[in-house]
């Protein structure tokens, strides 16, 4: 699949998991991220999150604790993290999806880069 098409099906996957914009104070102050802003490797994790799967790591879909705060405060396991595969590296990366809300019905998205030091809200 080239880049084209995966961004394509990631834009339209965003926009199927991102039904309705995030709310409260957290999400307003993160700054937003379009799907075709993501690197190819995120637009591929939005793709599959859409589909419930598979993914490349045993820790895709875990419950993210927010521990940092810097998400909106939500219950504990209304997010979730995946994994974006980072070229060359040998380990997960730091690199991040969370989405939160159920695992079938995804409300809001967020990606990182540097492993929970800052977050983007990505757009649908």
């Amino acid at each position: 699949m080239n880049l084209r098409t995966i961004a394509v099906i990631a834009s339209a996957a965003c926009s199927a998991l991102l039904g309705a914009p995030a709310t409260g104070n957290a999400a307003s102050t993160l700054p937003d991220v379009a799907v075709s802003q993501l690197p190819a490797e995120a637009q591929s994790t939005l793709v599959l999150i859409r589909h419930g799967g598979p993914f490349p790591y045993s820790r895709d879909g875990v419950v993210f604790g927010n521990r940092e705060r810097l998400l909106p405060p939500r219950q504990r396991g209304y997010y979730h993290e995946y994994t974006v595969k980072t070229p060359g590296a040998s380990t997960r990366g730091a690199r991040r999806i969370i989405c939160g809300g159920g695992l079938e019905s995804i409300d809001e998205c967020y990606y990182t880069d540097d492993h929970y030091q800052s977050f983007r809200r990505i757009q649908r």
